[in-house]
């Protein structure tokens, strides 16, 4: 199987999670999955590079802004091909231009418009994990551009649904879709089966469980997606396109 999974902030907020993160793709990708994993900064360090860059100009530059800011999951992506390597598993860190992403060219807000799939697929096909960079993409004029808050769970949807994925994982702190904050309330109920119009109303409302405009591409293309907790067992954990919260056409 083909799968592209996402690991946010949460997912690769130190260290330990890192390697924890690595095990887990490890383990699917010994399997026989072909995986191309993107992800977020780690956590806190999108804010961190706000306030550096509001620290140095009062009025900071858009362009420059983007470049700051999108070192963050470039960092993350670099550590996590590491910790894989060093598990002896063959990964590559593919940036936006490497692919390339194409951006709408939109500073802090683009949205993708197309990307490109040979050397993502050359590489899957010799059996290397893919590692990219969410949140970024390049503009035609060769500028990197950011999507926007949550927007690695775009690029993740943007990838699966170019690569033709069998499906997309979403990694977060939670294990899917709950009928309100489980962190707040203890009564809440994991809601198995979701239909893109229905996470886009939950996303619409203010919940922060996927950004709007990856349900929608994955409505476009009908791309079944996944949310799933980083830290559910491991065992559980290695079954490709299974668990959490399922998103599909009703």
């Amino acid at each position: 199987m083909l799968i592209v999974q996402k690991y946010g902030g949460s997912s690769v907020a130190d260290t330990d999670r890192i390697k924890h993160v690595a095990d887990r793709i490890a383990m699917s990708h010994k399997k026989g999955h072909r995986l191309c994993v993107v992800v977020s900064a780690l956590a806190g360090e999108t804010d961190r590079l706000i306030k550096l860059t509001q620290s140095v100009a009062k009025e900071p530059n858009e362009r420059e802004v983007d470049i700051v800011l999108s070192s963050g999951e470039q960092v993350s992506a670099g550590l996590i091909a590491m910790a894989l390597r060093d598990r002896g598993i063959d990964a590559q860190t593919m940036l936006s231009f490497q692919i390339p992403i194409i951006t709408d060219g939109i500073y802090g807000r683009s949205r993708i418009n197309s990307v490109a799939t040979d050397r993502i697929m050359s590489l899957l096909d010799r059996g290397t994990v893919v590692i990219i960079p969410g949140f970024q993409g390049l503009s035609s004029e060769g500028d990197i551009t950011t999507l926007g808050r949550g927007g690695s769970d775009t690029t993740a949807v943007a990838i699966a649904a170019a690569l033709k994925a069998n499906c997309c994982e979403i990694y977060s702190d939670v294990d899917g879709v709950y009928s309100a904050d489980p962190n707040i309330c203890k009564d809440a109920k994991k809601i198995e089966k979701l239909s893109y119009n229905e996470l886009l109303e939950i996303a619409g409302s203010g919940a922060k469980v996927i950004q709007m405009r990856a349900v929608e591409l994955a409505a476009k293309y009908d791309l079944p997606l996944h949310l799933r907790s980083t830290f559910e067992s491991m065992e559980e954990g290695a079954k490709p396109c299974d668990g959490g919260t399922k998103v599909l056409h009703a």
